[in-house]
């Protein structure tokens, strides 16, 4: 994995500064669109869609590959998962991005907007602890004990047990997090409160929550870049990112016991246990024991559009794309493909639309 890294980082770096910059380095956002094109637009001719920075390098990627073939241009703002959904909600695009799904009450605001989950990856454990000479281990409760400020230097007993035979530092533990809204921050903070009840009734889970300690960055970049800047800092970052920015992450324990660490082979693992909720999302978060190499902090992501765009018939030509022809680029950035199943389900799902 470590030669993996090195060979793909700066390409997917580069894809993460081109789209940040086309988002105007935007935000979790207000009511405009932060460097995204404008409004809605009449032309079918353009998409214009904004949120998710964690399916930014697949999206760029799509943005190519299907305005070569269908003429049809996709404009897209990483603007976090938090801003996508702002973004739709008020109609100032013609899709959001979301690695969370909606509440109840965004889904309400929203007024008909439907889910489609549309991409596979995971939520890297990512740190910056200088001097090592393999990955950490670490556990779910572990790595929320440091969130919660709790474990406070890296040679603590509990990360010490977990990797026999490594020279941990007594460095401070500095986590950080993201400041926007994000759906890394859903994934992540959904992850721990599966594991750990002390996190599960103190902080929670959402795309926003309050931290209990710990250094704000705004977007998978932000994170990345503050842990990079940081020895002793562990962050959150979407794996994507985490390979671009050449980040250290940790193996981390599933409920079978294994010590996993994150890659497309183990994010498909975790998709195979996936059941869709009657609103068309679905959590692959800490899956259960018998899915043995499953990595335990995957995600889907979501495109979210409403039945009611004047652009209904190219946002269905394009979702029928992404989910079946735009998989063909997903291990190129650390996505896995989608299951035939979900595949299957998408498509009814658009069909529907």
């Amino acid at each position: 994995m470590y030669i993996k890294r090195r060979h793909i980082g700066a390409a997917t770096a580069a894809i993460f500064v081109l789209v940040l910059v086309a988002a105007g380095c935007g935000g979790s956002g207000n009511s405009s669109t932060n460097g995204v094109a404008g409004a809605q637009t009449t032309n079918s001719s353009t998409i214009v869609g904004a949120g998710s920075t964690l399916v930014a390098p697949l999206l760029t990627q799509w943005q190519g590959a299907y305005s070569a073939d269908k003429g049809v241009t996709i404009t897209y703002g990483a603007i976090g998962s938090g801003g996508g959904i702002e973004q739709i909600t008020a109609r100032t695009v013609d899709f959001g991005a979301s690695d969370a799904p909606l509440t109840a009450d965004q889904a309400k605001a929203c007024h008909g907007c439907v889910m489609v989950p549309w991409a596979l990856a995971a939520t890297t454990i990512s740190y910056n602890v200088p001097g090592l000479s393999k990955p950490l281990r670490l556990t779910g409760p572990v790595v929320a004990d440091m969130f919660l400020g709790t474990i406070k230097t890296w040679n603590d007993p509990q990360i010490a047990k977990l990797n026999p035979g490594v020279s941990l530092p007594s460095t401070a533990v500095s986590p950080v997090y993201r400041s926007d809204a994000s759906g890394d921050t859903f994934a992540f903070t959904d992850y721990l409160s599966s594991v750990s009840p002390t996190w599960k009734s103190k902080v929670g889970s959402s795309t926003s929550v309050s931290w209990p300690t710990g250094t704000g960055g705004k977007g998978n970049a932000g994170v990345a870049a503050a842990i990079q800047e940081s020895p002793g800092s562990v962050g959150y970052v979407a794996i994507g990112q985490a390979v671009g920015s050449k980040l250290d992450y940790a193996d981390i324990q599933n409920q079978g016991g294994a010590f996993v660490k994150p890659s497309t082979k183990s994010i498909a693992a975790a998709a195979d246990t996936a059941h869709f909720r009657p609103d068309n999302s679905v959590s692959i978060v800490n899956p259960p024991a018998s899915a043995k190499t499953a990595y335990p902090v995957s995600t889907f992501t979501y495109a979210i559009v409403p039945r009611s765009s004047g652009k209904l018939a190219a946002l269905k030509q394009f979702l029928t794309y992404a989910v079946h022809g735009g998989q063909s680029y997903a291990t190129q950035f650390e996505f896995a493909p989608l299951p035939q199943n979900v595949v299957t389900k998408d498509r009814s799902i658009i069909k529907g639309l």
